[in-house]
């Protein structure tokens, strides 16, 4: 039974992959696993990348621009790699060509233009989806349905939080003298720092759980001086690193949602508590692997806490071939990505700039 009212494709999907950075040997892997799924081209403008990001996936054709990849235009789908601050160029050329248009995360760099794409793909009728990559989580659609089926009463009171260690220790290199780390401290570089870069995780973790907008919302952005001048090179590491974020949510719950690359002890964790007036739930992604826990009734007079079983989801990209065949909904989708898109314009008017936190040295307790 085909669940979704708008365009549905029978037969081989062809893809089109753009931009061939790290990210795109995911999407092009995720893909030739799917059944009747073809990657069928990529797209760079840097010839040598280009041609050994094909070699290595054995795709057939390469195109140095879009308006080629566009004419050529032998392909249903795209899986948009780019750079954050081209994913509105690079998309609406395709959404314009009728082509259904999955794009990496953040939709765009603020909200104007993020709501200009999602008002293209609706005028468009094509599947549009944002790679919103945890809700590949088990024990976040697992959560998500408890809450709405009322499990645990109305929801008052949260705290999530995204925790890495990236700046204490270099466990995935060494962010001091290797410009992939770097760029991500220098909002000259195109970083809107930790807000930008995992806020929408974070975000989409919590308020997809709970099931509701985000109403009003103050944050507090640090960028801690990491440097000699805060400079490395041609680097000015000005770009968040921490921000806390007080919120109220449109069902009239309340809490607080944490990001930073000072968590020592956390290569990369999400943690969610939600409260409500019947239970509670703590949901989990940690070192790669996905926990659910709840506090019912009749537990709650023990505050006994247990696990909860959490059965595999589809992954985006499952998703998102099934959306286009009609047999999947198109979520998340690019209002969704509008949408915390402008949650992070909000938080971002609360930054001041040129502000550097400077820690204080330890030193030794009183004896």
């Amino acid at each position: 039974m085909n669940i979704q009212s708008g365009f549905i494709q029978e037969g081989p999907i062809r893809v089109l992959i753009v931009g061939t950075g790290g990210m795109a040997r995911t999407h092009v892997e995720a893909y030739q696993a799917i059944e009747g799924v073809e990657v069928v081209g990529g797209v760079d403008p840097r010839d040598a990348q280009r041609a050994l990001f094909l070699e290595r996936h054995g795709i057939p054709h390469g195109f140095a621009s879009i308006e080629d990849a566009i004419a050529w235009g032998e392909f249903d789908a795209v899986s948009n790699v780019t750079p954050d601050q081209v994913h509105h160029a690079t998309t609406l050329p395709f959404l314009a060509a009728g082509k259904h248009v999955l794009c990496e995360k953040p939709l765009a760099t603020s909200y104007r233009q993020a709501q200009e794409m999602a008002d293209a793909a609706r005028a468009a009728g094509v599947v549009n989806m944002v790679n919103l990559s945890y809700r590949n989580v088990p024990a976040l659609q697992e959560a998500a349905k408890m809450v709405a089926r009322g499990d645990i009463g109305t929801v008052r009171h949260f705290e999530a939080s995204y925790l890495q260690s990236w700046l204490t220790q270099p466990a995935w290199g060494d962010w001091h003298t290797e410009s992939q780390w770097l760029w991500r401290l220098s909002k000259a570089h195109g970083s809107k720092g930790v807000l930008g870069d995992v806020g929408i995780h974070i975000i989409d973790y919590a308020t997809f759980i709970i099931g509701s907008g985000v109403k009003d919302l103050n944050c507090r952005l640090v960028t801690f001086d990491k440097a000699p001048g805060g400079v490395i090179d041609q680097y000015t590491l000005d770009a968040n690193d921490s921000f806390v974020m007080h919120l109220g949510l449109e069902n009239g719950s309340v809490g607080t949602i944490s990001a930073t690359r000072f968590a020592s002890g956390h290569l990369n964790d999400l943690r969610l508590r939600v409260y409500g007036d019947k239970g509670g739930l703590e949901v989990l992604f940690e070192k790669k692997e996905s926990h659910l826990r709840a506090c019912l009734e009749p537990n709650l007079m023990t505050a006994t806490w247990e696990d909860v079983e959490t059965p595999p989801v589809p992954t985006v990209y499952q998703r998102f071939i099934g959306a286009i065949r009609g047999t999947d909904l198109p979520e998340p989708d690019f209002a969704r990505g509008a949408e915390l898109q402008r949650v992070l314009d909000e938080a971002e008017k609360f930054e001041t700039p040129g502000v550097l936190v400077k820690a204080e040295p330890a030193t030794a307790a009183a004896g």
